[in-house]
């Protein structure tokens, strides 16, 4: 880079000097010229050297044409008849005779200043015409400098101005060489094809990946962003826009401006988001920090669902179990040969109630709900608390979005079980009730426990607000974010305590199919 830079100074150093010369070069021999004719004017306009001329007075003519040849230092100075004819030259032998140059358009009036070789060399002349006080033409005043001269003032602004462009060089290759180690301080020492293998490694990084990345620099004012960071976070960003303009929400902007390096989960609408933002230093010189932004909504999602699909499992498992343990006892009562004690036995098997929503009940069509439903039953059963759901519940469509549905379902009864198991009342109970209007599906979840302190609920619904430990306090912040997504709500409807129920209601819009009519 250095070399390509002193290269093009020296190129246009070297353009400039022969422009520059060049022009000088004319302009003093356009200078001398003009010289010529000011000084032939001059001895033109001496009084009394017309008549000398017509009078052929040729000693007085001389002696005025060697004085000004001394006083100004031409290299002659000739004074001519009408014809022609010199009568004052600085060869005294060639007084009389013609001019060696034809002076036809001094005696028709015209000036003329030129570079011409005549019997002295070669010589920048002005020639003008001399008149008589009537104005008519008696002469010619010739008057000449050496080129010699031309040219050794040509060759002293040559070298003049070679040493100032000299100097210009020198100065410029020093700027070269302190621009070139500033830009290598600034960038590292990184030459441009580094930078431009930087730029693509970047945009590929940025634009490549599906998690967001937000660059600051040491002034918090952004440098780069992808388009994922502008959807994740929810407003438009633009390079150059400060980071206390972005209008972000109060959770998020709390997690943006940690620099602790720690990953910080929130939530943003229907959205976890684990927001990380760590600093960048190169040679112990602060540089930014950038900001990844990954969507962990998904993967809640599945967790929930893992969740469901787990409780499942293990209610069927306990009721394998139990059937097991129900069929040998029968074939116990019926190898010993008591009948009457088999047939009371079954008959109490009967009688008894079978695992919650694990029949196809028409109260609750979704197939989704009640197996969700008769899982959570038996996990609440395992931490003594009784999850039931309502008798005046009634669903008869199916839903059309089951993945929300249990979404929120399922963290308001898992808030619910916890909630009830972590209290001191006894008996725990849940109470769960279900019901359609239209297609809009009303969920409300009622649980024993210590209630719900005043100061709490204003931020209840906030991502990482729990008080059963840290990563936790998610649930009703996703739940709230999936039932705004429908269109829907959660509140809290009654905060519970003193032996009241903690009753949490939310009405999911259009998540049902649409109810038959009778014919």
């Amino acid at each position: 880079m250095l070399l390509l830079q002193l290269g093009v100074l020296v190129a246009v150093i070297a353009l400039g000097f022969a422009l520059t010369a060049w022009r000088l070069g004319a302009g003093l021999e356009h200078r001398f010229q003009e010289n010529a004719l000011d000084v032939a004017r001059s001895v033109a306009a001496q009084p009394g050297l017309a008549d000398e001329v017509l009078a052929r007075d040729t000693g007085a003519i001389q002696r005025r044409a060697l004085a000004v040849q001394r006083t100004t230092g031409a290299l002659f100075v000739v004074v001519t008849d009408d014809q022609g004819i010199r009568l004052a030259h600085p060869d005294p032998a060639r007084i009389g005779e013609p001019v060696s140059t034809s002076p036809d358009a001094v005696l028709r009036g015209a000036e003329v200043a030129n570079i011409e070789r005549g019997t002295l060399g070669l010589s920048a002349r002005g020639k003008v015409p001399l008149r008589d006080g009537t104005g008519r033409i008696v002469g010619e005043v010739s008057v000449g400098f050496d080129a010699n001269d031309i040219s050794a003032a040509r060759w002293q602004l040559v070298r003049d101005t070679a040493a100032f462009l000299g100097v210009a060089l020198l100065l410029g290759a020093g700027g070269s060489m302190l621009l070139v180690r500033l830009l290598r301080r600034r960038t590292f020492g990184l030459e441009p094809a580094d930078l431009a293998e930087l730029v693509r490694e970047r945009e590929a990084v940025l634009f490549g990946i599906s998690d967001g990345v937000l660059a600051l620099d040491d002034d918090d004012t952004v440098s780069a962003a992808n388009a994922e960071a502008s959807r994740l976070l929810g407003v438009p960003i633009e390079p150059g826009s400060a980071l206390a303009d972005l209008d972000l929400p109060a959770p998020l902007a709390r997690a943006v401006a940690d620099r602790s390096g720690t990953p910080t989960v929130t939530v943003v609408g229907d959205r976890v988001l684990v927001v990380t933002r760590r600093e960048v230093e190169r040679g112990g010189r602060r540089l930014g920090s950038v900001v990844t932004v990954l969507d962990r909504t998904e993967v809640e999602r599945l967790t929930d669902e893992l969740g469901a699909v787990r409780l499942m499992a293990q209610a069927l498992r306990a009721q394998r179990h139990e059937f097991a343990n129900r069929l040998h006892t029968l074939h116990g009562l019926l190898h010993t040969g008591d009948a009457d004690d088999a047939a009371d036995y079954v008959r109490a098997l009967l009688d008894s109630p079978a695992v919650a929503l694990a029949d196809n009940s028409e109260a609750i069509a979704s197939s989704t709900v009640r197996a969700y439903l008769g899982g959570q039953v038996a996990r609440a059963a395992e931490l003594g608390v009784q999850l039931t759901v309502s008798e005046a519940s009634w669903v008869p469509q199916r839903l059309l979005a089951p993945v929300e549905v249990i979404t929120v379902l399922g963290n308001l009864v898992t808030n619910a079980v916890e909630a009830a198991h972590a209290s001191r009342v006894r008996p725990a109970r849940v109470e769960v009730d279900l019901l359609s209007d239209g297609m809009d599906l009303v969920i409300s979840v009622a649980n024993t426990g210590d209630g719900l302190p005043q100061e709490r609920l204003a931020g209840l619904f906030a991502g990482g607000v729990s008080s059963r430990g840290e990563d936790r306090g998610f649930g009703l912040a996703i739940a709230r974010g999936t039932a705004e997504s429908l269109g829907g709500s959660i509140e809290v409807t009654h905060a519970g305590g003193d032996g009241a129920l903690t009753v949490f209601a939310s009405r999911l819009p259009g998540v049902l199919e649409e109810a038959e009519v009778p014919a």
